[in-house]
């Protein structure tokens, strides 16, 4: 057995897993069966390496047992050398082991497991999952052979592998790193502070703000992690990673954050300190009619369209923030900055005095999409320098692109986290503006309003500014955005009609 992997090799073991997939499942759907399997060796391999240390100390075999199964319980018959001994009906086998296990750590691992299914010969025969399982048995997944950070970035590694198989639905799955580094450090968390994800996905930005108050020396056990994940299996996989990553007080619940919050007291939403997103981008499969009598409170802004849930899940997010300690951190495409049909509700939120920042980001940053991104900084009790004003920070050109993804160098944060710091006026990159000159403008936080672009060289009587070319080319851009949308919506309709009328 080989002992102490580097990170590349073991990032080589567990593609290699997934190779063994290929051909007999499509591709979006090895999550399914991957992550489980490696989440089952790494269990059964710590219990072993609990139990085998206690065993030394005491030579009490009783005594061991239950040491090892203070971490994480392991009934009878249901560890991982049990499964591999099995010839015949593995997933069936695997299937017993997997709910032996969540139903004696129920409050932890309840779920975890996921749904696929394991029984199914036709897709999964027996030599598969012999294959799968003998391919994770080449290593042992103790602590002491791959530590928890480094076996978390492997996990990670492997949630962006299958965001790249898997297309269209990476966006769900996977948050550019980069970018979620950036939000965790703005948003400063703490120790003994509560983190929460409203759409958490996989669980990344949760360990980003674990990750960044650790980096800063502060003492991540009093943190709490919270996160609610509309799919059930990426729910899983949430679990599973914050395990992987080391954390023991989370709760990741599984269903819909906008009809059923899983995090409530009362009447009420239950709050945090620290709240960040990259909700779904204008969902139109939302109830909206609910949403006009919400129990919880949330339409305080208004109702959005029925095509565009973007401010349902940033009301939402408002809600749920502490009123004295809450700040948030929201990914959103730019049209949430300026669109028509939303600005009521903007105008409503500039007015309450909560948007601290309004980031803009370049192209390519959404998963597997050329759309912009921004990122808006919310805060209960803003800075003294920010009261009734807000930051527009324009780092469209901030952004690298390598392999055909983009992202933030180290370079590229550190000047946005000095311009939101400072929260200081930066020619053509930064501008503090008070929100009586963002409601004169009808409320539109579209970033080339506000900061203005240096002047060109230009003939006499030719003179213009790049900030007035930009915001021109900007708007219409957008503008072409939005319209696009609109032409989606309407062919969503007609694709519709004739599915009925078939």
């Amino acid at each position: 057995m080989t002992t102490n992997l580097s990170q590349q090799q073991l990032e080589s073991y567990l593609w290699g897993a997934a190779t063994l997939l290929r051909g007999l499942i499509d591709a979006s759907d090895y999550k399914q069966y991957i992550f489980p399997l490696l989440f089952f060796k790494r269990l059964s391999d710590v219990w072993d390496e609990d139990y085998e240390q206690a065993i030394a100390d005491t030579k009490d075999a009783d005594y061991a047992t239950a040491t090892a199964n203070d971490r994480f319980t392991i009934p009878d018959g249901a560890h991982w050398k049990d499964v591999r001994a099995v010839s015949k009906d593995v997933g069936r086998a695997l299937l017993s082991a997997f709910q032996s296990i969540e139903s004696a750590n129920p409050q932890r691992l309840n779920g975890v497991f996921g749904n696929a299914n394991w029984t199914d010969k036709g897709q999964t025969p027996d030599a598969t999952l012999k294959n799968l399982i003998e391919h994770f048995s080449k290593h042992t997944l103790s602590l002491a052979s791959v530590p928890e950070d480094e076996l978390g970035n492997g996990y990670e590694y492997l949630i962006k592998q299958f965001a790249d198989d898997s297309g269209h639905t990476a966006q769900e799955f996977y948050t550019n790193r980069t970018l979620v580094h950036l939000m965790a450090q703005m948003l400063e968390p703490k120790a003994g502070e509560s983190i929460y994800d409203p759409t958490a996905g996989t669980g990344g930005m949760l360990i980003s703000c674990l990750a960044e108050a650790k980096r800063r020396g502060d003492d991540t056990r009093t943190m709490g992690l919270f996160g609610q994940e509309l799919i059930t299996i990426t729910a899983a996989i949430a679990r599973m990673n914050l395990v992987l990553h080391g954390v023991s007080d989370f709760h990741i619940a599984a269903g819909n954050t906008l009809s059923s919050p899983a995090f409530v007291e009362g009447d009420r939403l239950r709050t945090f300190d620290v709240v960040l997103a990259n909700p779904p981008y204008s969902i139109k499969k939302w109830n909206r009619s609910a949403w006009e009598s919400d129990p919880w409170d949330r339409n305080f802004l208004g109702t959005p369209p029925q095509g565009r849930a973007d401010y349902a899940f940033f009301q939402h997010i408002l809600r749920s923030m502490n009123p004295k300690t809450g700040r948030c951190a929201v990914l959103f495409p730019h049209g949430v900055l300026f669109r028509n049909e939303e600005a009521e509700m903007r105008r409503t939120l500039v007015e309450s005095d909560l948007v601290e920042c309004v980031l803009g980001l370049g192209p390519g940053l959404f998963y597997n999409s050329p759309m912009e991104a921004c990122v808006i900084i919310c805060h209960r009790t803003k800075r003294k320098q920010s009261n009734r004003k807000i930051l527009f920070i324009d780092a469209v050109t901030s952004v690298a692109r390598e392999r055909a993804q983009s992202f933030l160098k180290s370079e590229h944060q550190d000047r946005i986290l000095r311009a939101y710091r400072a929260f200081e006026d930066e020619p053509g990159f930064a501008a503090v503006i008070p929100i009586e000159e963002v409601l004169a403008n009808g409320g539109k936080l579209s970033i080339p309003l506000y900061v203005k672009k240096p002047k060109t060289v230009v003939a006499p009587g030719e003179e213009t500014t790049l900030a007035e070319s930009w915001a021109a080319f900007d708007e219409g851009g957008r503008e072409f955005w939005t319209q696009m949308d609109a032409l989606v919506d309407m062919l969503d309709g007609v694709v519709a009609g004739e599915a009925n009328d078939a």
